[in-house]
Order: C-alpha cells, then sequence, then structure tokens
C-alpha cells in the first residue's frame, strides 16, 4: 500500500488501507508453444482481515522500460478477507486447458498513446519481464511510488519495482506468486511457483454465468457423473499431462479409477460450447 499525501488521497488511502486487495499471482506464458494454459492471467486478493472495496480501479501494464502503456479496468467488487478474483488476460493462441471459470475476462484494453483499443482480448503481458500496476483510477501509473498506486509488481529486468529489486521471471509452467504479505519489496515479496489461478466465489463472471455445470458429480467411488451429453471429453493432470479421453452420454459414469489422488482439469464440448472443469480425486 502508497502514502498519499493530498487530504483527498488521505482518505482514498485509508478506504483502500483495510482492503489490502494486492497482486497475488502473475502468470505470462499464456499459450505459447508448450504452456498448459491458454491464457495470461492476474489475480488479485485481499490478504487483509475484513472485507474490501475496489471502485473505479484498473489494471495497468508496462513494457521492461518505459512508460505504462496499457489499461483496463476492474467492475467495482467486494473481496472477503482471504478472496481472490481472477482476472483472464491475452493468448499467444496456443495452451491446451482454459481458466476455470474466471471472475473476469478482459474483452477490451485501452491505450494511453490514444490508439484505437485491442477488442476481443486481454492485455498480452511481456513473458520474462515487465510491470503491472493495480491502481486506484484509470490515471497512467509513473511509478511504483504514484499516488494511485495500490500495489505494483516489476519482475524481470523491469526498470521499476517495489523495493531494491524486481521480482523473478517466470516460466511457461511457473507464475510469479506472492509468498505472504505485502512489504512494498517486489524481490522479497515475490517468488516462483507452479502457476495456480484460483478465481473468487464472491464474483459473478458474465461470461460463464449461463453455463450450468457439465459435471453432475465429481469423483465418487472412482466415477465421474456427467449431467449432460460431452464429446471429447479430456482429462488433464494439473501440470497438463494428458490421462484420459472419452465422450460421455448424460446421466452416466466415467470411470476415473485407474487415476491417482489429485487434482485434474476434465474439459469437453457440450453443444459446441467448450467446456472446462476442476475435478478432486481424493
Amino acid at each position: 500500500m502508497k502514502k498519499i499525501f493530498t487530504l483527498a488521497g488521505l482518505l482514498s488511502a485509508f478506504a483502500f488501507s483495510n482492503a489490502q486487495i494486492v497482486i497475488n499471482e502473475i502468470y505470462t506464458g499464456g499459450g505459447i508453444l508448450g504452456a498448459t494454459l491458454t491464457n495470461d492471467f492476474i489475480e488479485l486478493k485481499n490478504i487483509g482481515s475484513s472485507p474490501a472495496s475496489l471502485n473505479g480501479a484498473s489494471i495497468q501494464y508496462g513494457p521492461a522500460s518505459g512508460a505504462f502503456t496499457q489499461y483496463h479496468t476492474i467492475p467495482n467488487i467486494t473481496l472477503g478477507a482471504g478472496q481472490t478474483y481472477l482476472i483472464q488476460e491475452g493468448s499467444d493462441g496456443g495452451g491446451i486447458i482454459n481458466l476455470l471459470n474466471p471472475n473476469l475476462i478482459v474483452n477490451v484494453v485501452l491505450n494511453f498513446n490514444g490508439a484505437n483499443p485491442t477488442v476481443g482480448a486481454g492485455i498480452s503481458i511481456g513473458f520474462t519481464s515487465g510491470k503491472v500496476a493495480l491502481a486506484s483510477n484509470t490515471t497512467q501509473v509513473t511509478g511504483p511510488t504514484a499516488s494511485n498506486v495500490l500495489d505494483f509488481v516489476g519482475y524481470g529486468s523491469a526498470d521499476q519495482y517495489e523495493g531494491a529489486g524486481a521480482a523473478p521471471s517466470p516460466t511457461i509452467l511457473n507464475s510469479i506468486t506472492r509468498i505472504s504479505g505485502d512489504t512494498n519489496r517486489n524481490n522479497i515479496d515475490f517468488t516462483i511457483a507452479l502457476a495456480s489461478p484460483q478465481a473468487g466465489t464472491l464474483a459473478v463472471n458474465e461470461n460463464n454465468a449461463s453455463k450450468a455445470s457439465f459435471i453432475k458429480n465429481s469423483v465418487v467411488r472412482n466415477k465421474i457423473m456427467f449431467a449432460a451429453d460431452v464429446q471429447d471429453v479430456k482429462i488433464y493432470s494439473i501440470t497438463g499431462q494428458l490421462v484420459k479421453t472419452s465422450s460421455v452420454k448424460a446421466n452416466e459414469a466415467l470411470d476415473v479409477g485407474e487415476l491417482q489422488k489429485g487434482t485434474y482439469i476434465v474439459t469437453g464440448t457440450v453443444n459446441n460450447i467448450k467446456v472446462t472443469e476442476r475435478i478432486l480425486k481424493d
């Protein structure tokens, strides 16, 4: 959280100080050849002890060097203590697993230089280096101590960052992940870990709200029961390995007894619509 020295800024800072909504995870390898996930993502999290809101906030992006170039707005949201908010960003066109029910799918990205907006996709976040800011408004962020900065992450060879150094560069499988808390030191607060996008339960993603779950019952007695006819069912391990394929009729069960305990991603096609869901086999 940043200090703001105007009266209006102090009021705004007080409102957001209890929020402690920070950037929790950034994944930049979405859709790159060899990547598991199809999209980049930014995950926000309320690391405070009470509910907190963001109103009029934006996500802003800048390359490794130079000014911030792009931004998009965030809906007015309230997150409970520990709640996450998953934002789906751009893609390089590859990958095999879609993000599971992101809270926000970004379809319009605006440019600070006045160029035409990018429509139909989110921010294409720099793979190994760049800057991401959570801002209280849509005013272009000038650096980590700008008055409208709520949180700031410079990574890789970024020319701006919080503290004495940047967060480490991610990989195709690994994301920039917050360790715990927020000391305003990117090189201390973040590490590299297996991408683990978590959508919060408080927000409704309008793009997916009409899609009912296609799995009727998750793993029960080593079987998955499906609520609809599903074509081209594929089950992936959490690391992206394809472990089973099938096609299943509504109210039929798929035996997964041979799979080890753990988390899996199930994809398929229902009425010509691609669907994805996470299951836990225990």
